[in-house]
């Protein structure tokens, strides 16, 4: 069972995620983080101390996710499944995480000042070593000699417009809200766009699989 102090933190979390996606870190105020949350603005500070320990936190709620992302990476796998894996949970962290991927997207555009180095360190070596994942599969001749690190770059901003981005992509589709079709959906395209455009075989992979699956 989910204690107060559980309850309140996730409260004040998601509050602040949506705060700071929305308004950035300077400008954000605990004050409405509290009025968001629903709870007296003492909290903010007795739970995180600090705007800024909060708005850490935040970040390190999406970094957990990205991290996790890279599964497919980790484990043996054929290129088409591994990528398709990959796609899909990217997909899903622009769903479930929208807030705190864009609060993240905005810390790496001014330069990752909040990122720990710890984090800096985690996040680059789970990328090079996609991206040694990616080198070894073209030089044993299972994917057309694309740019590894250019690949992984096309993958980020093509799943993570689907956060910074989900209010334009809702106007064009005529949507007040993306539903789970159109996530299902964003996935099967950019799986088909990548392993037809590096000419990968789908043996055991199933681009179509639903982003809702488990």
């Amino acid at each position: 069972m989910t204690s107060i102090r559980e309850r309140n933190k996730e409260l004040i979390l998601r509050a602040a995620s949506e705060e700071f996606a929305d308004k950035g870190f300077a400008a954000t105020k605990t004050s409405d983080i509290a009025a968001k949350a629903g709870l007296p603005k003492p909290n903010v500070y007795y739970y995180f101390k600090s705007k800024e320990n909060l708005y850490r936190e935040v970040l390190e709620s999406i970094i957990e996710p990205l991290l996790a992302a890279s599964a497919p990476f980790n484990q043996p796998g054929q290129p088409a499944e591994v990528l398709t894996g990959y796609i899909r949970s990217k997909i899903r962290i622009s769903r479930d995480f929208a807030f705190a991927s864009k609060v993240f997207a905005s810390e790496i555009m001014h330069g990752a000042p909040h990122l720990s180095s710890d984090q800096t360190e985690q996040l680059n070596a789970q990328a090079k070593h996609n991206i040694s994942c990616i080198q070894r599969w073209i030089d044993q001749g299972l994917m057309a000699k694309v740019d590894p690190n250019h690949l992984l770059f096309s993958i980020w901003a093509a799943t993570q417009t689907y956060a910074d981005f989900d209010w334009q992509i809702s106007t064009v589709t005529g949507k007040a809200k993306l539903d789970d079709a159109d996530y299902d959906a964003a996935v099967d395209t950019i799986t088909r766009l990548v392993l037809k455009g590096c000419e990968i075989k789908q043996h055991t992979a199933d681009a179509s699989e639903q982003v809702t699956s488990t």
